[in-house]
């Protein structure tokens, strides 16, 4: 296993650099939907939703903000991947490709994991960072989320995992597919307490981390006009020779199919969270006694 991924040295510490800490004052944000212009900290103060409704995406970092004030304790923050298939092609060097990404984030990789509370109910969490090379599942991605699946099952909290991702990272090949059976193990091993897993996709939620661990939780959460699939519109219209509706995959489209369970907006997320976690408080509060293990 520890050709996998390592204990990072202290090279520069996880979330110290991040992109708003060198925008200026009177940047304006330009909206990809409806093309208006928005003063950069009114946006960031509405959390990044457009006056239109488009929800523009969220570092991990910044997804901090849902959770009750400094409440979030991040846990495995030091662990960092290695290059194990010394992946090289003629246009992509992986650990490179992961030293720029480490300094572009500020993360050691794709994911946050740790504890917090949403609305007082304490919960365990996970957060991608799809600036992350695309928030990829590689090693290091599938071994947080298995932890924070593990010790929300020894502390008999819920998990949510907050997503965003494009898929299984191909520099890792079979290794970072071997994380999607290992993280649905410890999801099933949490189901056995009755303690919830909580998916929240976001712009965009594709591939591997879609048909594994993000749609088999016990609530789906979607926030507007997010884009989810397995594979991309393009790809797909290729294949069957068909042109698609216009709002195929978007979180609206996948309501009305019935393959999620909500779609929630952004500023709405902490009163829904917090209610469905105490519903699940008051139910375990009336249950008999859970097993110590299985």
């Amino acid at each position: 296993m520890k050709e996998l991924f390592r204990r990072a040295p202290k090279a520069f510490t996880p979330g110290e650099q991040t992109r708003d800490q060198d925008t200026p004052d009177n940047m304006w944000v330009k909206c990809p939907s409806c093309g208006d212009l928005t003063y950069h900290k009114q946006l960031r103060d509405n959390l990044k939703v457009c006056k239109c409704g488009h929800h523009m995406r969220l570092s991990a970092v910044e997804w901090q903000g849902l959770f009750d004030s400094e409440s979030f304790s991040e846990e495995d923050g030091d662990i960092a991947p290695l290059d194990p298939l010394n992946f090289v092609s003629p246009k992509d060097n992986y650990a490179q490709k992961l030293r720029d990404s480490q300094l572009q984030t500020g993360l050691y990789d794709a994911m946050i994991s740790g504890k917090a509370s949403i609305m007082g109910q304490a919960v365990q969490v996970t957060v991608t960072e799809f600036d992350f090379i695309g928030g990829s599942m590689g090693s290091v991605f599938g071994e947080k989320i298995a932890r924070a699946a593990e010790r929300a099952y020894e502390r008999r909290v819920p998990l949510l995992t907050i997503n965003a991702s494009g898929g299984a990272r191909m520099h890792e090949g079979v290794l970072a597919l071997m994380q999607l059976p290992k993280v649905n193990l410890t999801l099933a091993r949490l189901g056995t307490i009755g303690m919830p897993h909580i998916s929240l996709m976001t712009d965009p939620c594709y591939g591997g981390v879609l048909a594994s661990y993000a749609s088999v939780a016990d609530i789906i959460i979607a926030e507007p006009g997010a884009r989810i699939g397995f594979a991309g519109r393009r790809v797909i219209e290729q294949t069957i020779r068909q042109k698609l509706p216009a709002n195929f995959q978007s979180a609206e489209f996948m309501l009305e199919h019935g393959m999620i369970d909500m779609v929630v907006p952004r500023g709405d997320l902490r009163s829904t969270l917090g209610r469905l976690f105490k519903l699940y408080t008051m139910r375990d509060a009336d249950a008999s006694p859970l097993p110590t293990d299985v």
